[in-house]
């Protein structure tokens, strides 16, 4: 169940409330006039099952509440409600495979931002990386893989596509490619100090990595997972069920990539570098390809649920 919260500017108001009150699937529907001071008007407030928010949130955008007002879209954790169970039961589809697209978008924009933040996690993210490739430690690596925060900037290359949202192309693609040039360039200038200090030297950074070769030996095995990991990060992103993220972080070796690039341009290796950017490319590639086949699957899936539901809210109202 989500929980809408529309600030309407007081001529919108009777379009807002006779648009909700002609859909069964809201309940719980208050208007309180005069409660909105900017824009001066109304807040209206209302329940519907997380399978008709995006009809609902569109009908809203029609009559152009998101120009003057604004529309609040909060899931409800816990909640007892007859007339709410009935809308859900009636409304087509499952409530933990539905997609909130409003909700998926301004996650995006908001985890692809390039700010300081993203940045610094990027940095340390490899920079943990890089020391995991010296030490061939699977164990960092895995923390590495946790603590980068490419994969929804990734993941929104794909909604960007199926979106029709350019905006959000540019923004994701700028932030991935700033991300990890800066990323490699800070782990980089650390392998160079810890070079110079004889921390680390080439005999380390050549020698056999049983542990973490696969970092700059991709093979078909690296796209395949890629892929599959980025179909399940993209079901998490979109559904009732967020579980799923944690599995695709340790599975694809973006981060790691991005730390033995460092390396190797800190020591002047060629073959290191070449199969570490391969390595980084097919996994991005790859990850991009699923999650845009995965949200267009689900676009195409949920347009039908969409169409099943205008027919049963007409029929409604043609009984009455």
């Amino acid at each position: 169940m989500q929980h809408l919260r529309i600030t309407s500017p007081r001529d919108l108001t009777p379009a807002v409330v006779d648009a909700l009150r002609a859909d069964p699937a809201v309940t719980s529907l208050t208007c309180v006039h005069g409660a909105s001071l900017v824009p001066e008007g109304d807040v209206v407030e209302a329940d519907v099952p997380r399978e008709a928010v995006n009809d609902v949130v569109d009908a809203l955008r029609g009559i152009g509440v998101p120009r003057e007002g604004s529309i609040h879209v909060v899931p409800v954790a816990t909640w007892l409600s007859q007339p709410a169970l009935d809308a859900e039961r009636r409304t087509p589809g499952s409530s933990a495979d539905s997609v909130v697209w409003a909700d998926v978008t301004q996650r995006a924009f908001d985890e692809s931002e390039l700010n300081w933040t993203f940045l610094t996690f990027m940095s340390l993210a490899t920079l943990i990386a890089s020391i995991a490739i010296v030490l061939d430690s699977q164990i960092l690596v895995i923390g590495a893989m946790v603590l980068g925060p490419e994969f929804v900037p990734v993941a929104a290359l794909g909604l960007a596509l199926v979106r029709r949202r350019p905006t959000l192309f540019r923004y994701a693609a700028r932030s991935l490619l700033v991300g990890f040039t800066v990323a490699i360039l800070v782990t980089m200038l650390a392998a160079f100090a810890a070079r110079g200090l004889g921390w680390i030297t080439v005999d380390q950074v050549t020698a056999p990595r049983p542990g973490t070769a696969f970092v700059y030996t991709p093979d078909k095995w690296s796209f395949i997972v890629a892929v599959i990991a980025a179909a399940a990060g993209a079901l998490s992103l979109t559904s009732a069920k967020v579980g799923g993220l944690s599995g695709v972080f340790i599975s694809v070796t973006t981060i790691p990539a991005a730390g033995n690039v460092a390396l190797g341009l800190a020591f002047g290796l060629p073959d290191e570098i070449r199969g570490s950017l391969l390595q980084l490319l097919l996994n991005i590639a790859g990850m991009a390809a699923a999650g845009w086949l995965t949200l267009a699957f689900q676009q195409a899936v949920w347009s039908r649920m969409s169409a099943r539901r205008a027919h049963l809210v007409a029929r409604i109202r043609r009984h009455g």
